[in-house]
């Protein structure tokens, strides 16, 4: 597996799973499923309602804790200098680990959801740094931060995040907050890189999948970590969990990566984080 190396030194599989909508035994079956098929990234968060039945996936499996990277998120009705270590404790405590390799924000305060967003954001950083200085987290980072956010963090941060996890897919890749990122040197993770399902139905990509002899999921994952970001896809189907981890016999042509890069948008969530929600 390629690994891409952080601000911070530590070392991010560039292919992870996801784990959306994963609960309960179907949770840990297919985390547990994801692990023995070589991934070592599990990506979780506090609102998904699964960090529980993510744990056990990771012991089910048997694999060293030490061999696993393992990230969660607090989310945004939590921020807040007390309540973000509140809450990292309870994340902690329902995984059943002893730390977590990345911890993020799952989505910045806004002007339209706290009366001083920029405090919010800031102190829940500074718990966070607290944390990863306490050793309890390897690397921190933020969800879903605009540059406006990122900005507004920098005033007060003692410590740049390692990473900012997106909204990047085809037709939807925010080429201009990526850039800025690299920039930063902040690494970049897609989220609903498969755009709500709507590549499925794209012809170029089809055409570009066939070219390859591999399936649209694939050549959109493919797509992504040659953009040198990373991506967690989610499944609980053993044949996609298998697919989607297989990238690595096939490199796409720079004329391909421009096709995709240009094709028109679409999946988009509708999701802004600098507006949404209008509120909590």
């Amino acid at each position: 597996m390629k690994l891409l190396s952080l601000n911070d030194g530590n070392k991010i599989p560039i292919v992870g799973f996801g784990t959306y909508k994963c609960k309960e035994q179907e949770g840990i079956n297919a985390v547990a499923k994801a692990i023995a098929n070589g991934y070592s990234l599990i990506d979780t968060a506090a609102i998904y309602d699964n960090e529980e039945a993510v744990g056990k996936g990771i012991n089910a499996s048997g694999v060293p804790r030490e061999e696993l990277f393992v990230t969660t998120k607090l989310w945004r009705e939590n921020l807040g200098y007390e309540s973000a270590k509140e809450e990292f404790n309870k994340s902690l405590k329902r995984l059943g680990l002893e730390y977590i390799d990345l911890y993020l924000i799952h989505w910045p305060a806004n002007a339209k959801n706290y009366s001083n967003w920029q405090k919010a954001n800031a102190d829940s950083w500074r718990a966070m740094e607290e944390l990863q200085a306490e050793g309890k987290i390897k690397s921190i980072g933020v969800s879903n931060f605009f540059q406006e956010h990122l900005e507004a963090l920098f005033q007060t941060a003692n410590v740049i995040p390692s990473v900012n996890q997106i909204e990047f897919h085809p037709g939807y890749w925010q080429p201009e907050l990526v850039n800025y990122c690299k920039q930063q040197n902040i690494t970049v993770e897609s989220w609903s890189p498969l755009a709500r399902g709507k590549v499925f139905e794209n012809e170029i990509l089809q055409e570009i999948a066939e070219k390859h002899n591999k399936s649209v999921a694939q050549i959109c994952l493919k797509w992504i970590t040659q953009h040198q970001v990373i991506v967690i896809p989610k499944s609980t189907t053993a044949q996609r969990i298998n697919d989607n981890i297989n990238l690595f016999d096939f490199e796409l042509t720079a004329t391909e990566m421009e096709r995709i890069n240009a094709l028109p948008k679409m999946g988009f969530s509708g999701e802004l984080p600098n507006i949404w929600p209008d509120r909590l």
